[in-house]
Formats: C-alpha cells, structure tokens, sequence
C-alpha cells in the first residue's frame, strides 16, 4: 500500500521515500532491451496517478525521470514508470510544479463550473477531462443556449474572485451525503471530498487549489452536442491567460488587415462576406454566359455541327475543372452533341454527352485515362477526370475521338 501524500496536500513539491520495488518492463512484450522502462514502487508519494479524467503528474524520482504514473490492479499501491532504474533505499521525489499547478487550475475549475450549472439550471455533470490545451465537462441537460454559458461562466468567476477557501474532507459516503455533497458516490469506507467555502461539496481524490483566487480566471471555449451530453470546453488560470492573450492577438491582426479598431472587426468581416458573396454571385454569372459563348463558338468550328451528331474536341489553356464541366454541359445542353474537352493549365478533362446518346462518356474516359496515365471516371452521359499538369493532351483527346 502507498501512502498518498498528496491527499492532504497538493502543493508538496518534494518528498522523501523508501524504494519498495524497482524492476525494469517494457511496456509491450516485457522484453529486455533499450527500449524498457522502470516499474518502480515507493512507501510514500506525492505523484498523483492518472485518474478520474485528470492525467498523471511528471517529475523526477533521484536522477530518473517520471514518465508514467498509475494505480495498480489492487487499488492501494501507486505505480511509477521511470526512464531509469531507482537504487534501493531513500529517494528524492520531486513533482513538475508547472504540470501540477496547471492540472490543479483546471481541476478546480471544473469543481467550479460544475457548481455553477447546477445552482443555476440543475445541469449535472456526468464526465470530466483534462486534455493538454483545454478541459471540458459533459452535462446532461435537454438544450443549452448561450444564455446558460455566459451565466454559469459569470457565477464561477465570481466564485474565483471571491478567492474562498477549499479544503479537504474525510468521510463515509453516508456523512457525506449528511454533509451535502453534490454527488453520492457508493463506494465504502473513507472517503476524500472537497469542499469549497459554501458553494460546492464533491468526492474527489485529484488535487486541488487551497483557494479559489488561485485558478485565476475561467474562460468557456466551446460548446457542441455529444451524443446523449452537451461537452462545455473551457479553460482556467494559466491557460485562460493564454488563450486571452492568443484571442488579443489574432483580432489584433484581423483588424491591422482590416485597417480598423478591435471592436469592428466582427461588423467588417460580416461586410467582406456580403461582398464576397456578391462578387461571387456575379462572378458565376459571367462565366455561365462566357461558357454559353464559348459554347456556341466551338460548335460553329466543328465540321459535324449541322451533322447528327457533332463532336467537338477542344483543349482550354486555362479553366478550371467546374467551368470545363459548365462548358461540356452548355455543348450538350441543346445539340445532339460529344464534348471532349480538357484544360492544359489544370490537367482536367471532361467528356459529356446529350443526354440519351449512344456513347458511353465513363467507358470512353476511362480508356483514355488508362492509356495517358491518369485518373478519373463517371457515368453515361457525364465523365471526368485528370492527368499529370502540363502533359500534352491533344493525344489524349484525339484517342477519344477515335474510339467514338
């Protein structure tokens, strides 16, 4: 059994303790090679174990790094996996304070917020995790509104900001619930609960702040639907500082760009997008009238034009692939029509049809594809497809052509 010195407190940086168990693993076959790791085990440690959706705490054991920490299988003993073997005997422990007081923030946080939801809508929480860059929560509620995130946001930072004290509680699952713990638990014997100053009372063995004031800030990030749960993101103390500050800094340079204040950025950008969709509008208007031209000129080209069935075979030095294909469509659209066309400067290539040929456009493009190395496919009337940029695709078409 390993005494768990961060139970009482979570602010001890340094520890001292007895070597137990030192035997080098490898995490995947147990084999003994360069690539093993030390499983060790200590009377006494401060090193939290990845646990209840807050990871493991880092750190040093002597001169060998901490990489992993777990609970083992029985529940009591806390396992350390080290990148190199711990002598027998006394050890100094020491913990990654900027890991620790980060993981401390957001746990605590998240004690906060949790709080909040239920004071205010009754909104409880059935997860919690911890990631690298933001945490999030998963409530059971039937719809949340932005109403609710910036009330329950408001309501935690005034709990932070009152800076209230948080402590430590031992107690059966039964006086605990006497007590008024947000969530019973049914687990017996001793139990570690945290409190917070008359606001929330929770079950919990992670690590904590002392006082509220220390998380600094909260900061909700993002809300989206998942599954049966609403998942909040957000952020706390060191992390809601970087996030402001990142915030800050791409409006700052959206509105450099905009040549305008902080506060007109949102406005400017819905008018760039109003803009940009009419210029777009008026945009797919030409081109759908430069296709109809274009169109009708590479029908009065083509020798078969006042044929049955007129071919036209051409190579566009510049179109992209949907003006080709609004192209080969105006071609087919009201003669009884073959499209072979193909952009030299984007490698794309369309074969089209009037609708009820007698031609297979797919089989055609396929085959020709085949033959010059590209890639593509389609269905009766309509293909298309692509080869390497700047291949000659003269060849390829007239390949086309030949097999109609």
């Amino acid at each position: 059994m390993t005494e768990r010195l961060y139970y009482n407190d979570s602010f001890l940086r340094e520890f001292d303790a007895k070597v137990i168990s030192c035997e080098r693993e490898n995490k995947s076959t147990g084999a003994r090679d360069e690539s093993s790791r030390w499983r060790v085990v200590l009377d006494r440690t401060a090193f939290y174990p990845t646990s209840g959706g807050q990871p493991h705490d880092l750190g040093t054991l002597g001169d060998a790094n901490v990489v992993e920490v777990v609970d083992a299988d029985d529940g009591r003993t806390v396992v350390h996996y080290t990148s190199a073997a711990v002598e027998p005997g006394q050890v100094r422990g020491k913990v990654d304070w900027a890991r620790r007081i980060d993981h401390m923030q957001q746990h605590t946080g998240q004690h906060l917020l949790s709080a909040a939801f239920v004071e205010l809508f009754n909104f409880p929480t059935v997860s919690f995790h911890l990631g690298r860059e933001a945490s999030a929560i998963d409530l059971e509620a039937p719809s949340i509104v932005p109403r609710h995130l910036e009330e329950a946001e408001r309501r935690t930072n005034e709990i932070i900001f009152e800076d209230r004290v948080v402590r430590i509680r031992f107690g059966t699952a039964e006086e605990l619930l006497e007590a008024g713990i947000r969530k019973s638990v049914d687990r017996e014997g001793v139990l570690r609960a945290i409190e917070v100053e008359g606001f929330d009372r929770q079950p919990c063995g992670g690590t904590h702040l002392s006082r509220t004031g220390q998380a600094g800030m909260l900061l909700l990030r993002k809300l989206e639907r998942r599954r049966e749960a609403w998942r909040v993101e957000f952020v706390c103390g060191f992390r809601a500082l970087g996030a402001a500050r990142g915030d800050f800094a791409a409006l700052s340079q959206a509105a450099s760009f905009m040549s305008c204040g902080l506060p007109d950025v949102p406005p400017g950008i819905t008018k760039m997008m109003e803009e940009r969709r009419a210029l777009l509008g008026a945009a797919k208007n030409l081109e759908a009238r430069l296709a109809e031209h274009e169109a009708r000129g590479l029908l009065a080209k083509n020798e078969a034009a006042n044929s049955e069935r007129a071919i036209v075979v051409a190579v566009i030095e510049e179109a992209s692939a949907p003006y080709l294909a609004l192209l080969a469509a105006k071609i087919v659209g009201d003669a009884k029509a073959v499209a072979l066309l193909a952009s030299q400067t984007g490698g794309h290539v369309v074969f089209a049809q009037t609708k009820g040929g007698g031609a297979d456009m797919g089989g055609l493009l396929r085959d020709a594809l085949k033959e010059f190395g590209g890639k593509g496919g389609g269905a009766k009337d309509f293909a298309q497809g692509s080869v390497t940029t700047g291949a000659d695709l003269a060849p390829l078409l007239l390949h086309a052509k030949q097999k109609l």
